[in-house]
């Protein structure tokens, strides 16, 4: 498998990516769902403008960075002088990006142990890289699921369709079950035009399926980013006191004492990380892992990161030489 889609940790430094960014919880209370992902990407942009990484600048949208065999005449040599590293003028076919975002809104995503569920996050997180992507002018389109897809938004670029997408995004968790065999056979069926699908789970579901369908994604050369949302309580059992826990899925209750199932509850969820993780990697999607009290500047540079990686490693594909 090339190198860019090995699992590695995000790495940002944290006052850089924080430069004017806004508490999460201050964040979430924001009704307007348009409104928080505006304040997200600039929070974003401007914690860029002081960083190091001349790469993810807001040139962004108009240049990318120079590789060998580029027509130098293309050369942006005023970028050059402020950034000292080469870019090229992007042309307007490379710039359709065709994105879809894949938001899961089943029961369990309805959990929180802060002031807003993971639900809350990933429809900002969602909101955060649609707005993200139409500053880009990339066509950009939703589909939201439990059991079953609920909302689907075909991908556009043109007036209004942001707002649209918004709309659709913000809608009460719904469904039961988290299953994503009968999402991902629809999407797949759905979303006909090759390009990339961003994923946004909690994928509390059984790895062996989700590598089956996430392989067929890519069998129809599809690129696959992943976000695994976890809950902070949900990733480390932080809590004090023995409780009664309520399913939301199925509606059963259940007593927990952490001092007694800490050890077997965090065994068995890094066992199932690392199925994730594995699964994956077999299928050359980008897996990210998160809790919902990381900033979502985080996931903004994540993505940047791994679109720029998959350009370099597709040309440094398309430039191998033939054997023979």
């Amino acid at each position: 498998m090339s190198e860019p889609h090995k699992l590695r940790p995000s790495r940002l430094d944290g006052n850089r990516a924080n430069s004017g960014s806004i508490e999460l919880n201050t964040l979430m209370r924001i009704r307007s769902l348009e409104l928080r992902a505006r304040i997200v990407v600039e929070g974003f942009l401007t914690g860029l403008h002081r960083s190091p990484y001349h790469g993810f600048s807001v040139e962004f949208t108009e240049y990318r960075q120079y590789t060998p065999g580029d027509d130098p005449r293309y050369v942006d040599w005023r970028v050059f002088a402020r950034s000292d590293r080469y870019f090229v003028k992007r042309f307007e076919d490379e710039t359709n990006l065709n994105c879809h975002l894949l938001v899961d809104l089943s029961r369990s995503m309805g959990f929180g142990s802060l002031a807003y569920s993971k639900a809350d996050y990933a429809v900002t997180l969602a909101a955060t890289l649609a707005y993200f992507l139409n500053m880009q002018r990339d066509a950009v389109g939703l589909v939201t699921f439990d059991e079953e897809v609920a909302e689907y938004v075909p991908a556009r670029y043109r007036p209004g369709h942001l707002h649209r997408l918004m709309l659709a995004l913000d809608r009460p968790v719904r469904g039961r079950a988290t299953n994503l065999t009968a999402p991902l056979k629809r999407i797949a069926d759905l979303v006909r035009k090759r390009g990339l699908l961003v994923l946004i789970s909690d994928l509390l579901v059984p790895p062996d399926p989700l590598e089956v369908h996430l392989g067929y994604l890519r069998s129809r050369y599809h690129e696959v980013v992943l976000f695994q949302l976890l809950d902070p309580a949900e990733k480390n059992l932080n809590m004090a006191e023995p409780a009664l826990f309520h399913d939301m899925e199925t509606g059963r209750e259940f007593y927990v004492d952490p001092a007694i199932a800490r050890g077997q509850y965090q065994s068995q969820l890094d066992g199932h990380i690392e199925a994730v993780q594995g699964a994956c990697l077999r299928q050359g999607v980008d897996y990210h892992l998160w809790t919902t009290d990381r900033p979502l500047e985080f996931a903004l540079f994540d993505y940047l990161r791994s679109r720029l990686e998959h350009g370099i490693d597709t040309r440094r594909r398309r430039e191998a030489p033939r054997s023979g």
